[in-house]
């Protein structure tokens, strides 16, 4: 049976010419893992507006899909309100709830969307609308399907929406590793911070990596989300970080590896990547998914 992978591309959000994000990378990445026939590719439901309200407060939730946010609240999103915007923010989270159900079946499942750690409790950030990884999380959870899990955030920036949602949790642990000089400016307390100087590469990277993911061995997580970030290359314009495809895949592989000897289940949310030209995000994204279904697998 293929791994099965969750996408949100048929969801158009419309954006306006010249935006720096870069929304074309997320059917790049879905072109390139269906090219090598080895994932069960699926259109990503809608999420349930009752799962989502399970983290974030219901007046941003009916704000946020009735186009009623404050105009500073939208901007700091980052994306212009639309039907599309709406549908799009669903699909991300409805695909990280969707590759929970398939892990807890199968051991591991991903989207090729989601990792949206920005988005706080009342309100969203940096590209961010909702928390997927939040309201799966919560919705195992709440569900008594799990007792324990962790968050594994190896985007270049701090997962601190993530952060601020599970601040105090006993059930939850959060670990981001980031860049410290980079957004957000004002950082959330995770259970485990990283910080990383500017510049870092490939060999202090994973150094740094292979010394701290033993802490989470510790807390035993049942299940694990992986947010993994390829905004860690040097080629990201927004990163600040100098990791290789080589190093980032080495990331991915030391991660997986880890996470297959705890035995837990994990879903993997694609997270940042903002390279120039952006093929370099695409192949870098696919190939976390398919070092994900070399260690899985074997």
């Amino acid at each position: 049976m293929l791994p099965v992978l969750f996408y949100t591309d048929h969801y158009t959000l419309p954006l306006p010419e010249g935006h720096r994000f870069p929304m074309a990378k997320y059917r790049m990445v879905r072109d390139r893992l269906a090219a090598t026939g080895k994932f069960d590719l699926t259109p990503a439901p809608i999420a349930d507006v009752a799962d989502i309200k399970r983290v974030h407060e219901a007046a941003y939730v009916d704000a946020v899909l009735a186009g009623t946010l404050p105009a500073q609240a939208q901007r700091r999103i980052g994306f212009p309100w639309s039907e599309g915007f709406v549908q799009r923010t669903l699909g991300s989270a409805g695909s990280t709830l969707a590759a929970t159900e398939v892990a807890l079946r199968t051991g591991w499942s991903g989207t090729l969307s989601g990792g949206t750690h920005h988005a706080f409790r009342a309100e969203g950030s940096g590209f961010c609308v909702f928390n997927d990884i939040a309201i799966a999380a919560q919705k195992l959870l709440d569900e008594g399907r799990v007792r324990r899990l962790a968050v594994i955030d190896l985007d270049v920036h701090q997962g601190d929406g993530t952060a601020e949602i599970f601040n105090g949790s006993r059930e939850v642990f959060t670990f981001s590793m980031h860049c410290q000089v980079n957004f957000p400016f004002k950082k959330q307390k995770s259970r485990l911070d990283v910080e990383l100087s500017e510049g870092v590469g490939d060999d202090e990277y994973l150094a740094t990596l292979r010394a701290n993911l033993p802490r989470l061995s510790e807390f035993a997580p049942e299940f694990v989300f992986y947010q993994g970030g390829v905004d860690v290359l040097a080629s990201d314009t927004l990163g600040k970080l100098r990791l290789t495809p080589e190093g980032v895949r080495e990331r991915d592989r030391m991660v997986f590896q880890f996470v297959k000897e705890l035995n837990a289940p994990i879903v993997l949310t694609q997270g940042g990547g903002y390279s120039k030209p952006i093929e370099l995000t695409a192949e870098a994204h696919a190939t976390t998914f398919l070092t994900a279904a070399q260690i899985f697998t074997n």
